[in-house]
């Protein structure tokens, strides 16, 4: 059956169809919402993005368009969007705790300079900067990810990602240096 077969079954709500569907695609989709929570979701947040997949194309059948592209693509990034949303939440309720890590080092402000006024304006700097610079920035040096790493996750090249980085670095270092 092809894929506007397979949406037309599952349209009428047949269950064995979603089935096959899950069972053809599980694989795939785990290893991409795998690569987006590596090192920062757990298990069961993969598990829960691959299952929120298959429920919204259970829910949604009429969003996939067969003239658009293959299922099995649509599957993945819809599978890809519902891990940055769990990336975004895991990152909301973790709070970054600059103070825990290397990144004042790595702007090149010593810990003997550091009072609270200066932890407050580096974090205030941090959650200034835009996307993707921010999360790249929390993936390095609060998830201790390398580049190799988040360039996965984020659908980049390592360089793309060093490079911003060391943009990034910079232009912190400028705001806190004013």
């Amino acid at each position: 059956m092809g894929d506007a077969g397979i949406i037309q079954a599952i349209r009428k709500r047949d269950e064995i169809t979603i089935g096959e569907v899950i069972t053809k695609y599980s694989r795939l989709l785990w290893s991409v919402a795998g690569a987006v929570l590596d090192n920062v979701g757990s298990v069961q947040d993969v598990e829960e993005c691959v299952a929120d997949t298959f429920i919204y194309l259970w829910e949604h059948p009429d969003k996939y368009d067969p003239k658009k592209g293959r299922l099995k693509t649509w599957l993945s990034i819809v599978a890809r969007t519902q891990a940055l949303n769990r990336y975004r939440e895991i990152a909301r309720r973790n709070t970054v705790h600059l103070e825990d890590t290397d990144l004042a080092d790595q702007l090149g402000i010593g810990d003997d300079f550091l009072e609270e006024e200066t932890w407050q304006a580096l974090a205030a700097a941090v959650n200034a900067l835009g996307e993707p610079d921010r999360e790249i920035l929390v993936r390095r040096y609060y998830y201790d990810q390398k580049p190799r790493e988040i360039a996965v996750a984020l659908h980049m090249s390592a360089k793309q990602v060093d490079n911003r980085l060391y943009q990034t670095k910079r232009r912190l270092r400028q705001m806190l240096s004013a």
